[in-house]
């Protein structure tokens, strides 16, 4: 399997994942067993997921437009409609 790897500065790394656990909603506590917690997933295991996520959903959407432009040029739109009123 291939790797993609980005790199970030040690002193951008608290900005990046504060701002990627703020804008995606990570929350703070969650509901386990009915009681609520500390989150157990760590804001970096949260950045990872989503950007994880992000790229995935990114190639969904690509071969999905993809598709539909396929069929719909492979498709015969033509319509015939007469008035018989002329």
């Amino acid at each position: 399997m291939a790797e993609f790897k980005i790199e970030i500065a040690d002193a951008d790394v608290v900005r990046v994942l504060t701002a990627v656990a703020s804008n995606y909603n990570r929350p703070e506590k969650v509901i386990i067993n009915d009681e609520e917690v500390d989150n157990p997933e760590t804001v970096a295991q949260f950045a990872n997921r989503m950007v994880r996520e992000y790229l995935a959903e990114n190639v969904k959407a690509y071969e999905i437009r993809l598709a539909k432009q396929q069929a719909a040029s492979s498709v015969d739109t033509s319509v015939t409609i007469n008035d018989p009123a002329v």
